[in-house]
Formats: structure tokens, C-alpha cells, sequence
């Protein structure tokens, strides 16, 4: 059984499991119009958590991008003398120099750009 509330067109407009207060009917999980509800309902969350899911995988991709780029800024700067590895945050160096190594371990920064990227920002 599930407690409804309909608008003025007899339309529903909220359903629960349990009562509530601004329910104005019960009806059995059979219904056709609770049929019809949690048919749209779950077509509108799908679609909308579809959506949502490939704009998180598009921000990640983003973020991974920009990692690579501040990577590489910092490591120019530092190569060209603008600042010193020493002048970041403790963390900040920790994480920098672990990149680092495991860059060096993959075979340097030459392996890690595809062949079809330009290399321009």
C-alpha cells in the first residue's frame, strides 16, 4: 500500500511508503497511476544521473589534464630557476617528487605524450 497525494487535475503529486500528513488516498502497489509514477520516476533519475555520471567523467578527464599541465609548469619553472622545489608546501613536495619518480620509472616525459598531441597548450 502506498499513500498519495493528487493536485486539483487528480494528477499525483507525492507518493510515500509510509503516511503522511497531506496524503489524500492509499493505493495498491498495482495501481495503474503508481505504475505510471515510478515509470516516470525512474526514467527521470536514469536520464538525470546519466547525465550526471558523464559530466563527473568529463571533470575527472579535466582534472587529470590540469594535473599534467601544472606538472609540467612547475617542473618548467624549476628547471629555468623561477623558483625552487623548496619553495612549495611539504606535501606538495612529497607529491611532486613521488610524480617525478614514477615519471623517471615510466621512462621520462617523452613516453608520456601520445604521438598524435602537439605538445601546445
Amino acid at each position: 500500500m502506498f499513500y498519495v497525494q493528487r493536485n486539483e487535475e487528480g494528477q499525483l503529486m507525492r507518493v510515500e511508503a509510509e503516511a503522511y500528513a497531506e496524503s489524500t488516498e492509499s493505493l495498491p502497489a498495482d495501481h495503474p497511476d503508481l505504475q505510471a509514477w515510478f515509470a516516470s520516476e525512474v526514467m527521470a533519475i536514469g536520464y538525470k544521473q546519466l547525465q550526471q555520471i558523464k559530466q563527473l567523467k568529463q571533470l575527472k578527464q579535466s582534472d587529470l589534464d590540469m594535473i599534467r599541465v601544472l606538472d609540467d609548469l612547475i617542473q618548467v619553472l624549476t628547471d629555468k630557476g623561477v623558483m625552487r622545489i623548496t619553495d612549495l608546501p611539504a606535501a606538495a613536495q612529497d607529491k611532486l617528487m613521488g610524480r617525478s619518480q614514477a615519471r623517471e620509472e615510466l621512462g621520462g616525459l617523452s613516453n608520456l605524450v601520445d604521438e598524435d598531441e602537439s605538445g601546445l597548450i
